[in-house]
């Protein structure tokens, strides 16, 4: 019998029998990953535990502590869901059913929505699936063979029309019990290894995410391999919930939306254009302190303005409008206004680095079905900034970016993040040699500031490769945060350039960046990782007086005025509710401080502090309070 070689990822290498399954080569390295293994890999191809290995090359295990093991036994509870919708509902029509971060989904046509009772009987016959321990059986179809299998299903059909488009003759279905899915897979050896699930969600959603088509059910569940990890994720979940922004929003006064007016398009509450406003003062700061030149560009710009900068070729999501018989784009972003400023001047290389900044709004046509809160929205400000610079300069002005990002990020109470370098996409525009140029500089500025990256091939901006930082927030979900792209492609379509040492024109480099997230998105995260619990120097209202008795409301606006004439945000209740209701109310604002006021303050000119995580403070003179929030209500140092 012939033998193949695995190169295993040690470095070592393992002779084996030709057809040779992946779970015993596992079992022949050890009982316990033999246990624990899901899929195997086999020199990059993911392939089922039982599959025969044919072919010499690096080998892999892959459990649950991999992100290809997750996928694998999520997709698989997928599979055992989509199985128990059938028993229970005929008329439903499967879809598809991913492995999703976190969980996974599967989308039926389904005569009618899905209800909460509906999900804990198909809970209840996915237990039935697992106890039987059924095995996923992976057949090899024709194309012809696939069709007559899945004759009834329209969803199937097209795609297979795709995937015999695309070249292939041969597909592969995956039996598991009476359910047959058309899947590349890998599974699970049987259902019996999915030990602990739960559907937690469903949601109206489209075939192949397109509106235009036809409406669908969809159900999200999640998986883990043992009971105490999927309690985890759900307490998790609840934590999600319970920070939702959305709700927050409404909760606190923060920020609405008006669907009769344009759906994705934020109205912001007094405490919401506060936060906001605290925000972008803050950034407006650090960038002046940083060398940035303040800019302000119009929110229309003619279209060929975006022909030029490569935004109409990409069929880039814009709103057009017609003045005057002349086409305007109304900006998606603020790039192509700083160029043009840059340009109205001639710069010597002693000018730069010229680095210009402007809270700017933008406007983005995204499809209703993706609008989300604060965090994907349709009209969004940017705290975007461009920077020109010598090619020479390039990599300490990337350095300098990262920093800034680092600082601001702790800032705002987000102390551990995650980096991305984002590569060149499929649809693109610029030479490669501009490419490789801007990717090799990025990963050199990545390297100087100490910051370890993932590369994340084919991510990139149409006009240069980028830096993604995702930051963490208080209960560990990673979200996008700053962003900063190279581009070496926009200074080329807009003769962008210098004077140089040697009084000649160079093409100047140009740095996109946002050190936050944009703005509203921003305000989103916030909200979710404080639970609308902000820091005093974040919130919209830092104090609410709290008078007790009629005599002692005049006192209580004096202190109000005199917190608002000492810079503080300051609030009055001035309703007849008891103080137990006042109280209960503020707290229920998340409010930091309470000052409490009563004849006997009044006389004494004291207040009577209560503070949102402490408690009662006890009374003290209004001047000493004054002087103990000032001091607090500075931001922290990055």
């Amino acid at each position: 019998m012939s033998t193949i070689s695995l190169i295993l990822p040690d470095g070592s290498t393992l002779e084996v029998p030709r057809g040779t399954t992946g779970l015993q080569v596992a079992e022949s390295i050890g009982s316990r990953l033999a246990k624990a293994a899901l899929a195997v890999r086999l020199d990059g191809r993911i392939q089922d535990l039982e599959r025969p290995l044919e072919e010499s090359g690096e080998f892999a295990v892959y459990t649950f502590s991999d992100a290809e093991g997750q996928e694998v036994y999520r997709h698989s509870a997928a599979h055992v869901m989509a199985a128990a919708v059938l028993r229970l509902f005929r008329e439903a029509r499967p879809t598809i059913g991913p492995a999703i971060p976190d969980g996974f989904y599967y989308d039926f046509e389904m005569p009618r929505p899905f209800t909460e009772e509906d999900l804990e009987r198909i809970e209840a016959e996915m237990h039935k699936l697992v106890k039987a321990d059924l095995p996923f059986v992976r057949r090899e179809v024709s194309v012809a063979e696939a069709r007559e299998i899945f004759a009834d299903n329209p969803y199937k059909l097209e795609l297979i029309e795709e995937l015999e488009a695309e070249g292939e003759t041969v597909l592969s279905v995956y039996e598991m019990g009476e359910f047959t899915d058309l899947c590349r897979g890998p599974h699970v050896p049987s259902t019996g290894r999915i030990k602990a699930y739960k559907l937690t969600s469903m949601a109206a959603a489209y075939w192949r995410g397109d509106e235009n088509r036809q409406s669908l059910q969809r159900l999200y569940g999640t998986a883990y391999p043992d009971p105490q990890a999927l309690q985890e994720h759900l307490d998790r979940l609840e934590q999600a919930r319970l920070r939702d922004h959305r709700k927050l929003g409404r909760e606190l006064g923060l920020f609405t939306f008006f669907e009769q007016a344009g759906a994705g398009l934020p109205y912001y509450l007094p405490n919401g254009a506060m936060l906001r406003q605290t925000v972008c003062d803050f950034a407006l700061q650090q960038h002046l302190r940083r060398g940035y030149q303040l800019l302000r560009t119009p929110h229309l710009i003619r279209s060929d303005i975006w022909e030029t900068s490569g935004h109409a070729q990409q069929n880039y999501p814009m709103y057009y409008t017609d003045i005057e018989g002349q086409s305007y784009g109304i900006k998606p972003m603020n790039c192509p206004g700083h160029i043009l400023i840059y340009n109205s001047q001639t710069h010597s290389y002693r000018d730069l680095p010229v680095r210009y900044f402007e809270l700017g709004t933008v406007y983005r046509h995204e499809r209703s079905g993706v609008l989300h809160g604060l965090l994907r929205v349709r009209g969004f400000t940017q705290d975007d900034a461009h920077i020109f610079c010598t090619p020479e300069q390039l990599t300490s002005e990337l350095i300098g970016v990262l920093n800034f990002a680092r600082d601001m990020l702790r800032t705002f109470g987000f102390s551990e993040f995650e980096v991305d370098l984002s590569t060149r996409p499929e649809k693109s525009m610029g030479s490669d040699e501009n490419w490789e140029h801007a990717t090799e500089a990025l990963a050199a500025a990545l390297q100087e500031a100490g910051l370890e990256y993932h590369v994340d091939e084919g991510e990139g901006a149409f006009y240069g490769p980028k830096i993604d930082i995702k930051l963490k927030d208080a209960i560990g979900r990673l979200h996008q945060g700053p962003t900063i792209q190279c581009d070496l492609n926009m200074p080329d379509r807009f003769d962008v350039n210098y004077v140089g040492e040697d009084g000649k024109e160079h093409r100047a480099v140009m740095i996109h960046r946002v050190v936050l997230a944009g703005i509203e998105r921003f305000l989103g995260l916030l909200i979710e990782h404080y639970a609308g619990a902000f820091p005093i120097w974040l919130a919209p209202v830092q104090v609410r007086v709290l008078p007790i008795t009629e005599r002692a409301l005049e006192y209580g606006r004096q202190v109000r005025d005199g917190l608002l004439q000492a810079g503080l945000r300051a609030e009055l209740d001035d309703s007849q509710g008891t103080l137990s209701a006042k109280i209960r109310d503020a707290e229920l604002l998340r409010l930091p401080y309470m000052l409490i006021v009563g004849d006997r303050e009044a006389e004494s000119g004291q207040v009577a502090v209560r503070h949102r995580e402490e408690g009662d403070l006890g009374p003290q003179p209004l001047e000493d309070f004054l002087a103990r929030l000032r001091d607090e209500a500075q931001p922290p140092r990055g």
